[in-house]
């Protein structure tokens, strides 16, 4: 059965879909991919009677059903790194943790500096990947931060935004200049905000760990000076600056006072930003002296700092959960400290962590889902078909259990990069599957009456 085919009856499920204000126990008709029946439960009529019988049924009594979740910001690696990742593992982990559509950062070899490279990204995602995937281009030539790419090309290529992520562009004028032709090209600027003479050298959070470890640390001014300066500009030359993996208390301050001012100023955070501090690098059972895959850019922080990150997230300050997926090969992880790479393989147990500050008490699972749903999906220009479960839109869905709990076993992962600080931690809260553009993309193996379509 291909797509095309395929009619699937979704029921007894409890709908959240905060883009519409939707919280009820329903049912979801899907037909050629597309959402044709969203609401109270679904009856047999005359006119549905043949459609019901040929439909393949999920039974989905007490688990969640929301819109596919939207990741703005993940590293798939290819081409270049495909030890690290390829399209086909990274989307098949993305699909195992929910997403339905991610936004693929620039940093590969060649980068996304061409439309060239866009396109390639493009057919491989037709080609191997099981989800959406929507490149994001480079800002600048080589991401060297000397000269433009050339951002037209890139946008008529396809690209959903621009970015040299992984390094910031400390030069001012070309950041203006970006920002004035993103501004003209309705694209937005995914900034990583990183000011280099600050950070450089760093592996952790600058403060009491980076002092007893002897260790140089990465002050929250190296992201806060770069926060401030890129605002500025933003409402200088009335840009869309989307502020990326914000992890300080003080640039949740100055995006609050930019928005107030009108500022067109959006921001994400990761899942490891808002669980993990600093003192996760000393491990569990500190097996090894410091945890290397606790070790992150920018690094955790403090429980000030989450406070704050979890304040902008319930007062609009900050739009969307992005899990800034970063999957490495064991010999980038399984080194000294100072040497690892930065990163977290993060798609996988991103909902599992997340539904931790729900049963806590600390977010509304409505608010949640909004952050990984509607509002990404408003960040790149897509709400119209994404993040939002409604009659004749593409079929993106989520279908998670909340309560069900779970280990985590790297070894388990679909993705390439192993390197989670979760490992062996219990999680409370599991997708069960995951349908993109109609197609069951993914299953849990829990949930043997469904499987996907090969």
């Amino acid at each position: 059965m291909n797509r095309d085919d395929l009619i699937l009856l979704i029921h007894g499920g409890r709908i959240v879909d905060p883009g519409q204000g939707i919280d009820q126990i329903g049912d979801i008709l899907i037909t050629d991919g597309e959402i044709v029946q969203v609401g109270h439960t679904i009856t047999e009529s005359p006119s549905s009677r043949e459609v019901l019988r040929e439909a393949q049924h999920l039974d989905a009594t007490g688990m969640i059903i929301c819109p596919g979740f939207v990741d703005l910001h993940c590293h798939l690696r290819e081409p270049g790194f495909e030890d690290k990742e390829t399209i086909s593992t990274g989307t098949r982990a993305a699909a195992a943790g929910g997403f339905t559509t991610v936004c693929c950062m620039a940093n590969t070899d060649p980068p996304l500096d061409t439309p060239a490279a866009v396109d390639w990204v493009k057919r491989r995602a037709l080609e191997d990947g099981l989800v959406a995937v929507l490149p994001i281009g480079c800002i600048s030539a080589g991401r060297m931060g000397r000269e433009l790419t050339d951002m037209a090309g890139l946008s008529d290529a396809g690209v959903v935004g621009f970015s040299d992520d992984g390094d910031p562009v400390a030069d001012e004028h070309l950041m203006r200049a970006a920002m004035i032709l993103s501004h003209e090209l309705g694209l937005p600027i995914i900034d990583h905000c990183e000011d280099k003479t600050l950070s450089s050298g760093g592996v952790m959070n600058e403060g009491r760990l980076s002092t007893a470890t002897g260790l140089r640390g990465i002050p929250a001014a190296a992201e806060e000076v770069m926060v401030d300066r890129d605002l500025k500009l933003a409402r200088r030359t009335g840009a869309q600056v989307h502020i990326a993996h914000v992890s300080t208390r003080g640039s949740v301050a100055l995006i609050r006072r930019a928005r107030e001012e009108g500022t067109p100023v959006t921001a994400e955070v990761t899942p490891h930003h808002l669980i993990l501090t600093q003192d996760r690098i000393y491990g569990d059972g500190r097996e090894k002296p410091l945890d290397t895959n606790a070790k992150v850019n920018p690094p955790l922080r403090t429980e000030a700092d989450i406070e704050a990150l979890i304040g902008g997230l319930k007062d609009g300050v900050i739009d969307a959960i992005a899990t800034d997926h970063a999957p490495h090969s064991a010999a980038d992880k399984d080194c000294d400290f100072s040497l690892a790479a930065f990163g977290i393989s993060g798609f996988e147990t991103a909902l599992g962590c997340l539904l931790d500050l729900v049963h806590r008490g600390e977010l509304e699972l409505a608010r949640l889902l909004s952050k990984l749903t509607c509002e990404p999906a408003r960040v790149i220009g897509r709400d119209r078909q994404l993040g939002i479960l409604k009659e004749g839109r593409p079929a993106n869905i989520t279908i998670f259990d909340p309560d069900r709990q779970w280990t985590v076993n790297s070894r388990d992962f679909a993705s390439r990069g192993k390197n989670t600080p979760y490992q062996g931690h219990n999680l409370k809260g599991r997708v069960m599957a995951t349908i993109a553009n109609g197609r069951i993309v993914y299953v849990d193996d829990s949930w043997p009456s469904c499987a996907p379509l090969r």
